[in-house]
């Protein structure tokens, strides 16, 4: 038998009843939500006019937005958010 190329640190324990699905945020696939692994999506101002602008929040490199997505598990092992142990 092969072996799993990630670890969930979440199994099913018994019935759990019906599990909320969410989409995966790189293809659209729909995947239960036990399955998947959040990604932070966030980005930076580069541009100098831009960062005066906004002031001292922009000055320490913090970045204006943060999206939470999910990735599905062919999704996380085809862009290196898992990677295979070993």
């Amino acid at each position: 038998m092969a072996k799993k190329f990630y670890k969930r640190g979440w199994t099913h324990t018994k019935t759990r009843g019906k599990e909320t699905t969410v989409t995966c945020g790189f293809c659209g696939k729909k995947v239960p939500k036990y399955k998947t692994f959040p990604v932070r999506k966030s980005f930076r101002i580069s541009d100098p006019l831009l960062k005066k602008e906004l002031g001292a929040r922009s000055r320490y490199g913090i970045s204006l937005s943060q999206n939470k997505i999910y990735a599905c598990p062919a999704c996380a092992r085809h862009r290196n958010i898992v990677r295979k142990k070993g």
